[in-house]
């Protein structure tokens, strides 16, 4: 639980330093990837992509230690991080009702934490791993077709694929069982897990670029807490501690339900903070 916390800090404030970074370049007429390489050139920008490897690395860490369940609604909770870290730093000013779901999103772990049990120690079924390829694939193939609908629409649509994609990540991992070439080359788990964090990102920046924050954040926040959480129960034997079933159900709605409640913070909030808009964060946010 402490490397999923960790993760958690590290994906938040990763964010907010690349908004940061953002901010401090001029945008200008040559479009995103020019803004990209500008921003990349300063140490907030590379300190904020050395914090995603980190959280990355404590991710897989909790994934091999503590059900899926839990992982997930402590990846959720970076946007808690975020917005305390924008806060902080960046001078946004948040309200009574954010500050309490903050305080929601920290109880909510702490539920889970007194109740999460072991991983679990099932393979899940032969099909499974290329269920999560199918499932990388349709995320993939998501950006096109979603180009079509309303602009809030879109961005729900994305988000959501978005956080299917970072659910497959989260699954694939725990699939994994060796890191040898000829094994990983005949595992369809490794696949998944490239797929599915590439075409998650895809989906998540062009959800921020093209419609709502809240709406592409607060998807792509159900996207990978439940449907993963539901495979790791149901499929690789995800269990709580003894009669604590209550206290982890609990924990995790409360968890997932204050990090909706801070769906904005899905992307690193710039620009006039009097305002309290969000400006785009460079790297799109919501890793994990």
């Amino acid at each position: 639980m402490v490397c999923a916390l960790g993760s958690a800090v590290c994906f938040g404030a990763a964010t907010v330093l690349q908004a940061m970074a953002a901010r401090a370049v001029e945008p200008g007429p040559d479009g995103g990837a020019a803004l990209f390489l500008r921003a990349a050139r300063q140490w907030r920008f590379l300190a904020g992509l050395a914090l995603d490897g980190l959280g990355f690395l404590f991710q897989v860490a909790a994934l091999r230690s503590i059900p899926i369940y839990a992982v997930g609604a402590a990846l959720a909770s970076s946007l808690a991080v975020t917005a305390v870290a924008a806060a902080r730093l960046l001078g946004v000013r948040l309200s009574r009702a954010e500050w309490a779901a903050v305080g929601v999103v920290c109880g909510g772990l702490a539920l889970l934490g007194v109740a999460s049990g072991a991983e679990g120690d099932r393979d899940g079924p032969d099909a499974l791993g290329y269920a999560l390829l199918g499932v990388a694939a349709v995320v993939l193939l998501l950006g096109p077709a979603a180009g079509r609908l309303p602009e809030r629409r879109r961005a729900a649509v994305l988000g959501l694929g978005a956080g299917l994609g970072f659910g497959v990540v989260e699954v694939a991992v725990r699939l994994i069982d060796s890191l040898g070439p000829a094994d990983l080359a005949a595992n369809p788990a490794a696949y998944a897990l490239l797929v599915g964090g590439a075409a998650a990102f895809l989906a998540l920046t062009s959800a921020l670029q093209r419609g709502s924050v809240t709406a592409a954040t607060a998807a792509m926040v159900i996207g990978e807490t439940i449907g993963p959480a539901t495979v790791g129960v149901v499929w690789l034997g995800d269990r709580t501690r003894e009669g604590l079933g209550w206290l982890a159900v609990t924990g995790f709605a409360v968890a997932v339900a204050g990090a909706l409640a801070l769906a904005r913070f899905g992307e690193a909030p710039g620009g006039a903070a009097e305002e309290g808009t969000a400006a785009p964060s460079v790297s799109g946010e919501a890793k994990g």
